[in-house]
């Protein structure tokens, strides 16, 4: 049963919104919104004899400022910088992640009608709609951050956000090492892949800091170069002038209007494109990527799910075969293997710290198998008390397949000497990560 100081602020609730004009109070500045609101629970309060401390008409206030131009609850969490993503499951049932580790929040929402009004809010800002006939959608807020929410029918007990926060701070590949995510040699040899050109798949599980990792490769590029990128949900933070940002779109009531990352893909090739960043690749458009690839668009990078660097390879080619294009799966392998450089494999690991566990080269194809080589592989050595994992890189010191393009772009010293300083017995330890 809800106590006094709950019945008092929800009848307060109901007498300030019943008062207010929303439409203008949607034109004044949050805190002006929020300076007249306190005065009205002030006024209320007073009048109708309703015992209300003054933190809590305060807190009040904000809430339901919150609640008539933001996000509700959810902005106390959105501002808290530590948090890095935010589950809502149900009003009382609200999880975020800090440093890679899931804790449950006292964050709540009123009910799942107060839910649905934010997810709801959420949907609309990006021309996007979400109820029972469209029960599932994607979005992002202002900030950039990426938004999934999931409608009854479909999700059973109330609607569901998932949200993966922007990262305000430009997270470079130096700053990645600082974070514990892989050792300096290592990100020299990103950093030298990066900047040759090569046509790189990032790849991991959901959390595991494909995006990240994509930014950060994103800086090697050249500020002269013309880069197209598409994402079902924007959410790439380039640096770069001369950036064209492409985003799929949802088909409207009628079913018509849908654009798919094929689409876009295909488009992006009328486009004069230096380079081509594929947010994610999730279907059919994998054989455009790959095709862009082959077609003279070096340098292109794309992320990819799975569970290790040769499973991507694997996930491609399934993804391709289900365009049924009528391609034999030697014609679909020896396109992967053309087209494919570098593949680059994260992991949110047990202590929550997320390490490139995998670079992997694409060598070329022998018979019906493609075969990789590990440049570099994570190799765990302890686990201290404190859940922390330590361990370190096995580094390669042959010669990579695409030596050409080193020669190339005068950077074959510097890749065999990131090699060898890789190798070396005093480079054998990776930073702890940060928590």
């Amino acid at each position: 049963m809800p106590d006094a100081v709950d019945r008092a602020r929800e009848t307060i609730r109901l007498l300030v919104l019943d008062e207010i004009d929303t439409s203008a109070a949607a034109e004044l500045p949050p805190d002006e919104l929020r300076r007249q609101i306190e005065r009205m629970i002030h006024d209320f309060g007073d009048t109708r004899r309703i015992e209300i401390t003054a933190y809590d008409q305060a807190v009040l206030a904000q809430e339901i400022a919150f609640d008539m131009v933001g996000l509700g609850p959810l902005e106390s969490l959105l501002a808290d910088a530590a948090v890095s993503d935010i589950l809502v499951n149900a009003p009382d049932n609200i999880f975020v992640e800090r440093n890679g580790l899931l804790t449950r929040s006292n964050v709540r929402f009123r009910d799942a009608n107060h839910v649905a009004l934010i997810a709801q809010r959420i949907a609309s800002s990006v021309g996007r709609r979400v109820d029972e006939s469209s029960p599932m959608v994607d979005a992002r807020l202002a900030d950039g951050s990426r938004v999934n929410i999931v409608f009854p029918p479909v999700a059973i007990d109330s609607p569901c956000l998932s949200i993966r926060k922007f990262v305000r701070d430009r997270i470079d590949l130096p700053a990645m090492v600082g974070r514990g995510s892989m050792s300096e040699p290592v990100c020299r040899l990103l950093e030298i892949a990066a900047r040759c050109r090569l046509n790189i798949i990032i790849a991991g599980g959901t959390g595991s800091g494909k995006t990240t990792m994509l930014n950060a490769l994103s800086k090697m590029i050249d500020n002269g170069e013309r880069i197209v990128t598409i994402e079902d949900t924007a959410e790439l933070a380039l640096q770069q002038p001369h950036v064209l940002r492409l985003e799929t779109r949802l088909a409207n009531i009628e079913g018509r209007g849908e654009i798919t990352q094929r689409d876009l893909l295909r488009n992006a090739l009328r486009m004069r494109p230096d380079r081509i960043i594929v947010g994610e690749v999730r279907g059919t458009e994998a054989f455009d990527m790959l095709q862009a690839m082959n077609t003279g668009h070096d340098g292109s990078i794309s992320t990819v799910h799975a569970n290790s660097a040769r499973d991507v390879l694997t996930r491609i080619e399934n993804m391709v075969q289900m365009g049924s294009f009528g391609l034999p799966q030697r014609a679909i392998r020896s396109q992967i293997a053309s087209a494919i450089d570098l593949v680059v494999f994260l992991q949110r690991m047990r202590d929550g710290g997320r390490r490139v566990l995998q670079v992997s080269e694409v060598c070329g194809i022998e018979g019906d198998v493609i075969t990789m080589n590990d440049l570099a592989a994570f190799q765990i050595d302890r686990e201290d008390l404190a859940g922390r994992i330590h361990g370190h890189y096995a580094v390669s010191t042959y010669r990579p397949s695409f030596l050409a393009a080193l020669q190339y772009f005068g950077l074959e010293a510097a890749w065999a000497s990131a090699a060898q300083a890789a190798s070396h017995p005093s480079a054998r330890h990776l930073a702890d990560p940060v928590t």
